[in-house]
């Protein structure tokens, strides 16, 4: 899958890393909807770096279609609010 952050590009990532990814989401979700900025800013940081961690970067100059879309390391918690479905920022 084909995953883009906000501002850095994209990565191709093996849908095997999607239970990792779905646990961060998960709390992330959790601590958008109780107002935790604190705790949101530590996952979101932890999601991220997941990503770019277990995924593998495509040339800048490459443009596939995304199939998911995480936001910006910098995105606010109302931001990130606005980006969630039900099942979070990656669908289960």
């Amino acid at each position: 899958m084909i995953v883009r952050i906000m501002g850095e590009g994209q990565v191709r990532l093996d849908d095997s890393h999607l239970p990792v990814l779905n646990k961060l989401d998960d709390e992330l979700l959790a601590e958008v909807e109780n107002g935790d900025a604190e705790a949101f800013r530590g996952t979101l940081d932890a999601l991220l770096a997941a990503v770019r961690e277990l995924g593998t970067p495509l040339p800048d100059d490459s443009l596939e279609p995304s199939e998911l879309i995480l936001p910006a390391a910098e995105a606010s918690i109302d931001e990130v609010r606005a980006m969630l479905t039900d099942d979070g920022l990656i669908p289960d």
